[in-house]
């Protein structure tokens, strides 16, 4: 009785200590996700000031992201 009862604490503790490593991970995973999006809104808000201020360099700006020279 006891070692059963020794035995799903143990499972409890390591279920908790797995659980809250995999939101950890899920966690890491939203901000990287995020950082991502936002720093392709921002190029974005870039690229378009750079395209109504200067279009030509908007357009080599443009060819250097595709590879075409």
């Amino acid at each position: 009785m006891v070692r059963a009862v020794v035995g799903y604490s143990v499972l409890a503790v390591v279920g908790i200590v797995v659980f809250r490593l995999m939101l950890g991970l899920l966690g890491l995973a939203f901000q990287l996700t995020w950082a991502v999006l936002w720093l392709a809104a921002l190029g974005f808000i870039f690229y378009l000031i750079i395209k109504i201020i200067s279009p030509s360099t908007a357009k080599k700006v443009r060819d250097t992201i595709k590879g075409d020279s």
